[in-house]
């Protein structure tokens, strides 16, 4: 990276993809951050080369997001608990 870049976008990035693969916990703090990087580059406080990363970033995030809301909703509201408890009943 140069001097004064940035390295939110690549925090992002990196945390859309594991919201995705396997922690969606991460989902909405890398939408929070690609929002804010968004933004600080639309401000003009941070490099604008990092714009890319951080529009997948922010994707990803959403993705993730709606995916962790599925999963709650699955568990809490749609029998999962139920499965969850014949599972352990075995």
């Amino acid at each position: 990276m140069s001097e004064g870049s940035s390295n939110r976008p690549v925090i992002s990035l990196v945390l859309g993809i594991l919201g995705i693969l396997c922690c969606a916990l991460c989902g909405p703090v890398a939408w929070f951050v690609a929002k804010q990087e968004l933004n600080a580059i639309a401000a003009g406080h941070a490099p604008a080369a990092g714009e890319g990363m951080a529009k997948a970033g922010l994707i990803l995030g959403i993705i993730g997001t709606v995916l962790l809301v599925f999963s709650l909703l699955w568990i809490f509201l749609f029998g999962g608990m139920a499965v969850f408890q014949g599972l352990a009943q075995r």
